[in-house]
């Protein structure tokens, strides 16, 4: 699947998103190295803490079928009922795509379905990370 679609596939998850706290919805797409593609999207909580982000479901949700090597994430965002947007991952996501993927490889891919996107390497995203590989 090239980035595009992948890209595509987030905005998709995105329509799925519960965030009615913030207002502001989030898709992620992860290509898992198997080729199999799992989307996810945020879910808030009254409580605030117990949510959830788009890329931590999508890893979770990869992670609970047996998939744990991974090649790329698109992640969209935007306000409820606007156009998706380029987003990134928050800290907490960056922490967790850390422990599955390659940094080297990896590439994180955001911006518009149909217009303009970027694509970096996850060693870009989070330099000096504390992974697997620091134990």
């Amino acid at each position: 699947m090239d980035d595009r679609e992948l890209l595509k596939e987030a905005a998709k998850a995105r329509a799925f998103s519960y965030s009615p706290y913030s207002d502001f919805a989030v898709g992620a797409a992860l290509l898992a190295k198997s080729g199999k593609v799992y989307t996810g999207c945020n879910v808030e909580n009254a409580a605030f803490t117990p949510g959830n982000c788009a890329e931590r479901t999508a890893v979770f949700k990869a992670v609970s079928e047996g998939e744990k090597e991974f090649e790329a994430v698109a992640i969209v965002g935007g306000k409820n009922g606007t156009k998706p947007r380029s987003v990134y991952p928050c800290g907490v996501c960056r922490q967790v795509l850390c422990e599955f993927v390659d940094a080297e490889s990896f590439r994180v891919i955001t911006g518009e379905p149909d217009g303009e996107m970027t694509a970096i390497t996850f060693d870009t995203l989070l330099p000096l990370s504390f992974g697997p590989k620091s134990l």
